[in-house]
């Protein structure tokens, strides 16, 4: 057994909820068992944090976006300036320590763009290191957030950098559901490898039996925008009870503002079926141990959903400029995959009575391809042999040149 790994540098942001972070540690932990993983985390870390062997972690000065979009810092000891500050060097300074031989950059320049300025320095010293260039690949969903006022200029900035400094982009997505250009549409087209992973889900682990009816699990990510779905979920819970005796959990999130915690347990107390949690390790044993899910539909909650074949209905999270959420939604309910109720018409009534009527839904068994973590590992694999197969033979011609 050769005990040398190649060392892969991966950078993570996530702002709002758990998305980014649990896909890149999903990735992680496949990386792992292949590579040394030394993992840049952006973004506070949730208290449920699985650990990995192998995995050098680095929290940076944590940093997330408000609902005006801006910057903040999440560590009240730094004012944003002298996070990205801190941030920028700290990153330039494991690359110089770890010399990774590939570099895995989640999202940006397809978004992240205020956080350039740390990015930015990095793709350009990768780029210029003669001791030995690393392959420099980016990490993408399924789907890119397109209604910017400014769409087609931010495409095409992000179509400029991606071919200037970067080797492949890793789109985790099946292509049956979802391809990079139904979001993404830059004026000059693309020129970097574009390669499909399938969707980064959850390990497959043997089926559950699912036991006697256990009712409908509620739950929203991380929990940051969920307010609004329990709230309604607690109303529709009430309904449901007094005629059908249906239970509920809801599983509000780490990331859940504890006011908001708070109203929800005031809103529920002494009601009868109903069980509150305030986070959970892992959501997919839950998923096993009941019979309907009801959720928000982030990237990771629907490889869980999809994974435990439990009949969903998902309520979209949308505001502003995030419609990635709707379009995924339609693109599973055109499939046959879920069921959809609209943010617009979300009340406890409408709530209970699509809740009652999942109970004849079954999702289409045609799945999509899961295994994009394990595919990622092999394609990354792949490419970094040809880029030193390249590099040998540029080497050689060079050596040749001089000799003549």
């Amino acid at each position: 057994m050769n005990p040398y790994k190649p060392r892969i540098l991966l950078y993570c942001q996530h702002s709002l909820g758990m998305g980014h972070w649990v896909r890149a540690m999903t990735l992680a932990n496949a990386l792992s068992r292949e590579f040394r993983v030394i993992f840049l985390n952006g973004g506070r870390a949730p208290d449920h944090q699985s650990a990995i062997t192998d995995l050098d972690m680095l929290n940076l000065p944590p940093l997330g976006m408000g609902e005006d979009h801006q910057l903040y810092s999440q560590d009240e000891r730094y004012s944003v300036k002298e996070a990205l500050a801190m941030r920028r060097q700290l990153i330039l300074d494991s690359y110089a320590l770890f010399r990774p031989e590939v570099v895995l950059i989640e999202l940006f320049p397809f978004g992240r763009k205020k956080l350039a300025g740390e990015l930015l320095p990095l793709l350009k010293t990768a780029r210029r290191d003669t001791q030995g260039r690393p392959l420099v690949l980016c990490s993408l969903r399924d789907i890119m957030v397109n209604a910017r006022k400014d769409q087609s200029r931010h495409d095409e900035r992000a179509r400029w950098i991606t071919d200037r400094y970067f080797d492949g982009l890793l789109v985790h997505a099946d292509p049956r559901f979802a391809r990079l250009e139904d979001s993404f549409q830059p004026r000059h087209p693309l020129k970097t490898p574009l390669l499909y992973t399938g969707f980064v889900g959850p390990r497959r682990t043997t089926a559950a039996i699912k036991p006697p009816w256990r009712g409908v699990l509620v739950s929203a990510g991380g929990g940051m925008v969920g307010a609004l779905l329990f709230q309604a979920a607690v109303q529709a819970h009430a309904i449901n009870w007094a005629v059908e005796n249906i239970p509920m959990t809801i599983v509000a999130g780490p990331f859940l503002p504890e006011t908001d915690w708070q109203d929800l347990v005031a809103q529920a107390k002494d009601m009868e079926g109903l069980t509150l949690l305030r986070s959970v390790p892992a959501i997919q044993p839950l998923l096993a141990a009941h019979n309907l899910s009801v959720s928000q539909c982030g990237y990771n909650t629907v490889m869980d959903i999809l994974e435990s074949r439990t009949p969903a209905l998902v309520v979209p999270f949308v505001r502003g400029q995030e419609d990635e959420q709707s379009q995924r939604a339609q693109k599973l309910a055109q499939l046959g995959l879920v069921k959809v109720l609209n943010s617009a018409e979300l009340t406890g009534q409408r709530l209970a009575e699509q809740i009652l009527q999942l109970r004849d839904f079954s999702p289409n068994p045609a799945g999509l391809d899961l295994a994009g973590a394990d595919h990622t590992v092999r394609l990354i694999q792949e490419l970094l042999t040809s880029s030193r197969r390249d590099a040998n033979a540029e080497s050689l011609s060079t050596e040749y040149a001089h000799a003549c």
